[in-house]
C-alpha cells in the first residue's frame, strides 16, 4: 500500500507542475490584460511642440481675443448677425469651388445662388435672405475636400493663432492662402476682406465661448480642444461626402479655440 501511494504521488507531481505552470501563465496574462497599452501611455507625435504652441495660443486668447469676443457678444443680435452674414458671404466663392471639387453639383448651385441673392437683395451679404428662400448655408474648405477624396487626416498639428488642426487640413490651409487671394488686385477689395476676416474672427470666437468655457474645466484643456476639433473635422468630411443641402447644425462648429476658421 505505501508503494502504491508513492507511485500515485510520483504521477501527480508532473501533473501538479503542469497545472502550476498553467496557473502562472494565466495570472501573467491577466496582469498583462489590466496594464495600459503602450499606445495609451506614449505621447502623440509632435505633442511637446504642439503643447508649447498651444500655450502661446492660450495666452493670446486670454489676453486679446476672448475679452474682445465677450464684449462683442453683448452687442445687439442684429448687429452680430450682420457681421456674421457679411463675413460668411465673402467666403461663398471658396465654398463654391470646394463643392465642385467634391463633385457636389447641387450644393455648388445652392452656394452660387446664395452668393448672388445675398450680395444683391441681402445688401452685400449683411442680410441672409438666401436662407429664408430655402438656400441654407454650409461650410466647405480644401482640407475637407482632401478628406472627401480619401486622404487621411494625419497627425495633430497645433498652429499658431489658428489652433488645433492636422497635417491634411494644414496643407489645405497653406494652399488656400497661396492661391485664393481675392483682394490682390484691388486695395478696396483687400480692405473689405480684411474687415470681414476680423469680424469673422471676433464673431466666431464669441459663438465658441460656451464650448471653450466648458472644455476649459477639463483635466487637460489642450487634449479636450484637440479631440473636439478632430471630431468636428471628421463630421465635416462626412458631411461633404453626403453632399446634402441642409443647414449646418451649429454655426460655431468650424471654429478653433481662438475663434478662427479651421481653414481660411
Amino acid at each position: 500500500m505505501p508503494s502504491a501511494r508513492r507511485s500515485s504521488l510520483r504521477l501527480l507531481r508532473p501533473a501538479s507542475k503542469v497545472a502550476g505552470a498553467a496557473l502562472a501563465l494565466a495570472l501573467s496574462g491577466c496582469s498583462h490584460g489590466v496594464r495600459p497599452s503602450p499606445e495609451a501611455s506614449t505621447p502623440k507625435p509632435g505633442e511637446p511642440i504642439n503643447r508649447a504652441v498651444f500655450a502661446f495660443n492660450r495666452t493670446l486668447d486670454r489676453g486679446v481675443i476672448r475679452p474682445v469676443a465677450r464684449g462683442y457678444s453683448h452687442l445687439p443680435r442684429p448687429v452680430r448677425s450682420g457681421v456674421r452674414n457679411f463675413s460668411q458671404n465673402l467666403r461663398e466663392p471658396l465654398v463654391f469651388a470646394n463643392d465642385l471639387l467634391q463633385a457636389n453639383v447641387l450644393r455648388s448651385l445652392n452656394t452660387a445662388g446664395r452668393f448672388v441673392v445675398n450680395s444683391t437683395v441681402g445688401v452685400a451679404g449683411i442680410f441672409d435672405i438666401a436662407s429664408r428662400w430655402g438656400m441654407p448655408r454650409h461650410d466647405a474648405d480644401l482640407g475637407q475636400t482632401f478628406g472627401v477624396w480619401g486622404i487621411g487626416a494625419g497627425h495633430t498639428v497645433e498652429l499658431p493663432v489658428f489652433g488645433s488642426s492636422n497635417v491634411r487640413d494644414t496643407v489645405g490651409r497653406v494652399l488656400t492662402l497661396a492661391f485664393y487671394q481675392p483682394g490682390s488686385q484691388s486695395d478696396t477689395v483687400s480692405s473689405v476682406n480684411a474687415v470681414a476676416t476680423v469680424g469673422g474672427i471676433v464673431d466666431g470666437r464669441a459663438r465658441a465661448l460656451p464650448l471653450t468655457d466648458r472644455l476649459e474645466h477639463s483635466p487637460d484643456y489642450y487634449a479636450a480642444l484637440r479631440d473636439n476639433a478632430a471630431e468636428r473635422r471628421r463630421a465635416l468630411v462626412e458631411d461633404g461626402r453626403r453632399g446634402e443641402i441642409r443647414a449646418a447644425k451649429s454655426p460655431a462648429e468650424g471654429r478653433a479655440a481662438t475663434g478662427l476658421p479651421m481653414n481660411p
